[in-house]
């Protein structure tokens, strides 16, 4: 997958399929639409795009109500990588001009002038520009002048539901009751959360990151430095601290990540 940074006026594709989103957390119903995408380009010999943010839009535009993050733009970056649906990934800098840039202009500028899009895939509910005054009628108006098409999707749902679809809101509410198995069931693997070795057996979480509930947890701990991983019992408390126990100690100041597989019987 290309990783292209925020350039204006430059032209990244010819043509294109194209989807929007924070994607935060990448979870099933986010990678059921990224292989969409990717069939609808391979079907017209188009690129398969995926636009998203290099934070969320909410802590630019509302922050005293954004939501706290399943993964970091490192992160989501190798997620979306790993999937092998997407050519391309645009990551837009969302910051306060791009939360004043109308939806019109947005459409002019990404999706038209950069990418030549033909074919626009996003939410139902998909809102875009400032005061949110994009949607998918606005988009459907605006492509049948500019030469593209829009498919507007509801939520995905796992098989045999119908009424709780994958969603980042559903993991957040998982993770908050301290369900990672259920997180982990919505996500496609364990909820992971990067942060940095501290003193002993602490572990420096940013504060924007997602944790599940206070509690003890079977795990892993990853060194991304080393890439190797050993087991670890991480304990959230309710500062939030983070400290995780495990065999091999990881110096201070390296970068780790902290998977949680399941709720520590132990502590039951």
């Amino acid at each position: 997958m290309r990783i292209v940074a925020d350039e204006p006026g430059t032209r990244i594709s010819d043509g294109a399929v194209v989807t929007i989103g924070a994607y935060d957390g990448v979870h099933r119903g986010h990678q059921a639409v990224l292989r969409l995408v990717h069939d609808l380009a391979a079907a017209r010999e188009l690129d398969a795009v995926a636009v998203t943010f290099d934070r969320h839009p909410a802590s630019v535009v509302r922050p005293e109500h954004a939501p706290k993050l399943l993964t970091t733009i490192d992160q989501k970056l190798e997620l979306l990588a790993g999937l092998g649906t997407i050519d391309t990934c645009l990551v837009l800098a969302f910051d306060e001009a791009r939360s004043k840039e109308t939806a019109e202009e947005f459409v002019l500028d990404v999706l038209v002038e950069r990418l030549r899009a033909r074919l626009v895939v996003v939410g139902a509910d998909f809102h875009f520009g400032h005061r949110r005054a994009g949607n998918v009628a606005m988009l459907e108006s605006m492509g049948s002048s500019l030469g593209f098409e829009v498919v507007g999707l509801g939520l995905v749902a796992p098989d045999g539901e119908s009424t709780a679809p994958y969603s980042s809101t559903r993991v957040r509410a998982a993770l908050a009751e301290g369900d990672v198995v259920s997180a982990a069931n919505l996500l496609g693997r364990p909820h992971a959360v990067r942060a940095v070795a501290a003193e002993a057996d602490d572990v420096a979480v940013d504060a924007d990151r997602c944790l599940p509930a206070p509690g003890t947890y079977r795990g892993e701990l990853l060194d991304l430095d080393a890439g190797s991983d050993q087991p670890a019992r991480i304990v959230v408390d309710r500062s939030p601290a983070v400290s995780a126990e495990v065999e091999r100690s990881i110096p201070a100041g390296t970068p780790v990540e902290l998977r949680f597989l399941e709720p520590d019987p132990a502590n039951a």
